[in-house]
């Protein structure tokens, strides 16, 4: 019973950061309770054996190295500023997203590919990607092709096309001509698509 109940009182090691000790002491003066819970390593030059170990308090020496420490301590004011930006940390250069609105092709296109087994999936859809960047799904390039339009039709295009096509197809627009019915159905629906596409926005 007592057992258990010593187990019940010990806090969990992902909840409070307890670490088994096996024969590790807290490092504060004094103190020889284990040292089961990690704080940054003192300052100044790490040894040649790589970086500065970690201290490792009790949890009584961990709660009041917690309640002292200083972050920013030893920072200049242009330094403290710099870490509280939001987008601290996020200077670093990373893969640059395609202007086109399509992926960008991987280098190994660059090399030999006789059957253009490789480039030809990356070429059509920088081909089909807009000037304006602005991206466009699968569905749109489908439904621009129902149209006949090309990638980068405006939106007064659009109206054009579709008014143009009605015309042809309706049974009302055409001489009563119904065997167009299922050619109009796909005008239809190819023209709501890009209407509510954002490349139409």
């Amino acid at each position: 019973m007592a057992r258990g109940s010593n187990r019940k009182e010990r806090p969990k090691a992902r909840f409070h950061g307890r670490v088994e000790a096996d024969g590790r002491v807290c490092a504060h003066p004094d103190c020889r309770e284990p040292g089961e819970f990690r704080a940054p390593p003192l300052d100044g030059p790490a040894t040649g054996e790589g970086p500065r170990r970690y201290r490792w308090f009790c949890l009584d020496h961990i709660r009041e190295f917690n309640a002292g420490y200083n972050y920013f301590s030893g920072m200049s004011a242009d330094e403290i500023h710099d870490a509280q930006r939001p987008y601290s940390g996020w200077e670093r250069e990373t893969r640059a997203f395609a202007s086109t609105g399509a992926d960008r092709p991987p280098r190994w296109t660059e090399f030999a590919d006789p059957l253009d087994a490789i480039g030809a999936r990356f070429r059509d859809k920088v081909q089909a990607a807009r000037r304006d960047g602005k991206p466009l799904s699968g569905r749109d390039r489908e439904a621009l092709q129902v149209l006949g339009l090309k990638t980068d039709a405006d939106r007064s295009a659009l109206r054009r096309r579709y008014s143009e096509l009605v015309r042809k197809y309706h049974p009302d627009r055409n001489g009563g001509d119904r065997s167009h019915e299922q050619a109009l159905r796909r005008v239809i629906d190819a023209y709501q698509q890009l209407r509510e596409s954002a490349a139409f926005a």
